[in-house]
């Protein structure tokens, strides 16, 4: 009997996506090419982490139901908003939360968790 649930890219500790009741939940995801660098450009990475977890998953950002973003810095708000503007710009917006967090690493600006229908 299947549990209904679908586990991808699953390690000891955590799945970085997870299919259930019809969704598609990744983990909260951060930059891997460019940690260091500016929020930009580890948003345009991280993104494109997104785009590529949710069609292994049968999904698209134009299902995205939810967004949840932590900056490490609040002054870069507007940094993140235009590459995110940019990348929802052609789809439907999800609900969306934004908070000023530390990260595990320092080199680590931005962390996006989201939630898409699939």
């Amino acid at each position: 009997m299947s549990s209904g649930i679908v586990r991808h890219s699953e390690n000891n500790r955590m799945s970085l996506a997870v299919e259930a009741g019809g969704f598609v939940f990744l983990a909260g995801l951060t930059a891997v090419e460019t940690r260091g660098a500016t929020v930009a450009a580890q948003t345009k990475e991280i993104l494109q982490r997104i785009d590529h977890h949710l069609a292994e998953a049968g999904s698209s950002k134009g299902n995205l139901v939810s967004a949840q973003i932590w900056l490490t810095d609040s002054a870069t708000f507007n940094e993140f908003n235009t590459v995110w503007e940019e990348w929802v710009a052609d789809v439907g917006k999800p609900v969306r939360a934004c908070v000023e967090s530390r990260l595990a690493d320092p080199a680590l600006n931005v962390e996006i968790m989201v939630t898409a229908w699939r």
